[in-house]
């Protein structure tokens, strides 16, 4: 099964780290359904600023505790880093 890294940038501007096995539909969740988590349903509309594919759900695991040890700066830092090294995103 194939796991995604996500960060989402919540309406108060604060970042969410999570992951998911299908992108399209957890972001849909956060937006629309209480099936989101408790920290984005005060913070909607969430927007995707980041998802990176990872090989397993360890590896999404390993990834997504990684990032969330950042400072939001770093984070912003390592997510601008990233999109321009890849060119997944403008």
């Amino acid at each position: 099964m194939s796991y995604t890294l996500y960060v989402l940038r919540c309406n108060d501007d604060t970042l969410y780290t999570g992951i998911t096995t299908d992108i399209e539909k957890r972001l849909h969740e956060h937006n629309h359904t209480d099936k989101g988590a408790k920290y984005t349903k005060s913070r909607r509309p969430v927007t995707l600023l980041y998802a990176q594919a990872c090989e397993d759900k360890s590896d999404a695991l390993r990834r997504e505790y990684a990032l969330k040890q950042l400072s939001r700066l770093k984070k912003l830092e390592f997510i601008k880093e990233n999109l321009i090294n890849t060119n997944n995103w403008n």
